[in-house]
């Protein structure tokens, strides 16, 4: 990518958007084009082709989709199969009829079958079960993996795909029933704390393992990916390493400063064991993360306080 090269970042303002959006900026881009949903659609297919059109960009950033925890995932199952399909087929499909050069489309460790070994490798996609309750999101991600192949031996289109791990940092949901698991603690927690709680209840066993990326980490390879990366397929993005449910809650409880017991929810699903990722890929090819879950989660805490809350920050 050239430094006024037109790049599109689809979904700037979620927490993986914004990222690749400072990333961007940090590194010299001075034509990065942006739209909010309520000026441009993504799922609107007559929109996105004239956008596409009028706009004739050279690179896409595609961060956008309709992304939640494992309740809304399970109580939303058409919106998100719907709407994920019609966000990445009207932009993969755009990108194509426009002549964008590249384009970077991102997925999600939930891509891969329930009981995948562990870690989970590039080469396990579609070869067992997905977990029932964010199955369509997931086959709506595949659909899009499959799209990105299809259009490359087709059309000879340079579309790549990539699949981050569990991420969390800047701008993330903290929605008390619509968020991630990380995200769903830190404020969780911290209204434990504000409001004097004796204990903290943690949906299912705290057994499940888990691997947590910080999103400006995941910007970082996706830059990357863009500069260095041309192949078929999928690539993971992760860390490398997992931690359970629990050791998370006992983290965070500490960060945030709460003193009161965590109790588990069994009768809550756990949802899949475990969804280490198979990182070896992307770290022969030369990246690694910088951020550690302590540290990012401290940013991350900062950042929910500011945005959600008066009292005075943590220090980094």
């Amino acid at each position: 990518m050239q430094k006024a090269s037109k790049i599109f970042i689809a979904g700037h303002r979620g927490m993986v958007g914004s990222a690749i959006h400072r990333k961007l900026e940090k590194e010299g881009f001075t034509n990065i084009v942006t739209r909010t949903s309520s000026e441009l659609d993504l799922r609107r297919q007559g929109d996105v082709e004239a956008f596409f059109e009028e706009q004739q960009f050279d690179y896409v950033f595609l961060a956008a989709a309709k992304v939640g925890g494992i309740v809304a995932n399970n109580i939303y199952r058409a919106d998100f199969l719907y709407e994920n399909l019609q966000i990445q087929n009207n932009v993969i499909h755009s990108a194509y009829v426009t002549g964008v050069k590249k384009l970077l489309f991102l997925g999600s460790s939930c891509i891969y079958p329930k009981l995948a070994p562990q870690p989970l490798s590039e080469d396990s996609l579609l070869t067992g079960p997905l977990e029932i309750t964010n199955e369509p999101y997931a086959i709506a991600k595949i659909a899009g993996v499959k799209m990105c192949d299809a259009y490359r031996a087709q059309y000879q289109c340079n579309f790549i795909s990539a699949m981050p791990t569990n991420l969390y940092g800047l701008n993330d949901n903290y929605h008390p029933e619509n968020s991630h698991v990380l995200p769903a603690m830190i404020r969780r927690f911290h209204e434990a704390k504000q409001n004097d709680a004796q204990s903290v209840t943690i949906w299912g066993s705290g057994t499940p393992k888990r691997e947590f990326l910080f999103a400006d980490d995941l910007a970082d390879a996706c830059y990357y990916l863009m500069e260095n990366y041309n192949e078929p397929g999928v690539i993971n993005i992760g860390v490398g390493e997992d931690l359970s449910i629990k050791e998370l809650a006992e983290m965070i409880k500490e960060i945030v400063g709460f003193e009161g017991d965590i109790t588990y929810d069994t009768s809550k699903p756990d949802g899949t064991p475990r969804k280490l990722m198979d990182v070896s890929k992307l770290a022969n090819s030369g990246w690694k993360h910088t951020v550690e879950l302590p540290d990012g989660i401290r940013v991350a805490y900062n950042d929910f306080l500011s945005k959600y809350q008066q009292p005075q920050a943590l220090e980094a």
